[in-house]
């Protein structure tokens, strides 16, 4: 052994400590493993708590603020428009950051889980190489991989280092305000953090290499999210490519191709939002008997195994909907049949939010999925114009969807566009886990006036029973 070269052993290490990774140690610790946790940033949270969900999240709750205080002239209230002070914000954002991280140190204090800040490769199926760290080795018995994704660069792009050209990482860190922002992408990422520029004060030009903004979204949901962000933008081009852009010292130069505007257009910044890469390289998986999918994906099984078997992936790593509650729903999965627990990855509905104003989010399967499977279902759709509650608040435009399966009327989907989705969802997603009927969401009573009885009515719409709309029968 070369001098100061530190091997230990553990009976489990988690490579990552995102959401994956400290989900899936805190649970393995809960169930009486020996744990370590390795990462490369001091504290745990990854991704999700440091760069994506928290700080995107505080940044558009600042945008919400900054709309609702526009719309309230409705009301007949208005305010000034708003002194935004950038350092004021940053310092908020982080805040929130560093209260979440310090919670999860203490966390990994109070269940016994060793956290090493270090980078981790395979140097066999059974060993780790760290470096970056006092430990120079890392003998385990079980590993779960949970180190993330990261954002997919913009291809072939003539970039100079002047931080014009920015990622989502980039985006949030909120250096400046731009006059003019161009946003690279229809998906969530794309659409929420454009919303948070336009609220600050950009000029948000937003391309879509398709015909509408969240392409794999029910189009019923997308629709009001759209005809918001028309007004929000400045310019929305769809079937529209990027060609080249080129970073000068004071601006960006963008070529569009498709149906995109004509000649070189001028932009301060531009956000590229077009994807997420697996961070699956670099970790010596070939040493490990890992095997990877055409993208870069770890392949693994409803137990989240992958081909070596003492070998676990949950997260983004392993593929599937790149969401943060589904990467701890997988890592306390993969603790659980590591601590010998009959656990595996068996549900019905995956939530999924894009918190942009307004909100959407759904669970279960689409109309657009029942029909290309050939599954008969019966849908049903409450217009928040009904809702006294959205009334009251001027969500005119939201919508409630419900899919009911044709023959045994169970709930099986439901999407929400407008105020609250995130919240709203989670009665869908829980009713269709439990296999609930069409009659067992309208016999809920649901509070009046709230936005959660468009769920209870869509189903008596369904039923036929609906009291504040008029649904002709035949």
């Amino acid at each position: 052994m070369v001098m100061g070269e530190y091997t230990q052993d553990t009976e489990l290490v988690v490579v990552g400590a995102g959401p994956g990774g400290y989900a899936a140690a805190f649970r393995a610790a809960d169930l009486g493993l020996e744990v370590t946790m390795v990462d490369q940033a001091p504290k745990p949270g990854g991704v999700c708590l440091m760069r994506g969900c928290i700080p995107s999240k505080t940044l558009l709750a600042a945008a919400e603020l900054i709309e609702d205080a526009g719309a309230a002239a409705a009301m007949g209230l208005r305010f000034q428009p708003p002194t935004i002070d950038l350092d004021a914000l940053r310092a908020y954002k982080d805040r929130a950051i560093t209260r979440l991280a310090d919670g999860l140190v203490h966390l990994c204090k109070k269940r016994g889980v060793q956290l090493l800040q270090a980078r981790a490769a395979f140097e066999n199926a059974h060993t780790l190489r760290l470096s970056g760290g006092d430990l120079a080795r890392l003998k385990f018995k079980h590993a779960i991989l949970a180190t993330g994704s990261r954002p997919a660069p913009l291809p072939d792009t003539i970039i100079q280092d002047r931080g014009r050209i920015m990622d989502s990482t980039g985006a949030l860190a909120i250096a400046d305000i731009p006059e003019r922002l161009l946003v690279i992408g229809g998906g969530y990422v794309g659409l929420e953090l454009g919303t948070v520029y336009a609220a600050l004060g950009s000029r948000v030009t937003l391309t879509v290499r398709g015909d509408r903004l969240l392409a794999n979204i029910d189009p019923d949901l997308v629709a009001p999210l759209q005809q918001k962000l028309e007004r929000t933008f400045a310019e929305i081009h769809f079937h529209t490519g990027i060609e080249r852009i080129i970073e000068h010292r004071d601006h960006l130069e963008a070529t569009f191709t498709g149906q995109g505007p004509r000649g070189p257009q001028r932009f301060d910044k531009a956000l590229v939002a077009i994807g997420r890469f697996p961070n699956s390289s670099g970790l010596g998986l070939e040493r490990a008997g890992v095997q990877l999918d055409a993208r870069g994906f770890v392949t693994v099984d409803s137990r989240q195994r992958t081909s070596a078997g003492h070998i676990y992936a949950v997260g983004d790593i392993r593929g599937g909907a790149l969401l943060a509650h589904k990467a701890m729903h997988e890592g306390k999965i993969a603790a659980e049949v590591i601590a010998g627990e009959p656990s595996a990855f068996d549900i019905r509905a995956m939530p999924a939010v894009v918190y942009t104003h307004p909100q959407v989010a759904w669970a279960g399967i689409s109309e657009q999925d029942a029909a290309a499977s050939g599954r008969p279902v019966k849908v049903t759709r409450y217009p928040w114009s009904a809702s006294g509650r959205a009334v009251t608040m001027g969500a005119f435009d939201g919508l409630t969807k419900l899919l009911f399966e044709a023959e045994t009327e169970r709930l099986v989907g439901i999407g929400i566009v407008g105020r609250e989705a995130e919240a709203l969802v989670a009665e869908g997603t829980l009713a269709i886990e439990m296999g609930a009927l069409a009659q067992d969401l309208a016999l809920t009573i649901h509070p009046h006036p709230t936005l959660s009885e468009t769920e209870g009515e869509a189903a008596e719409l369904f039923l036929g029973s609906a009291t504040h709309i008029f649904a002709r029968k035949g």
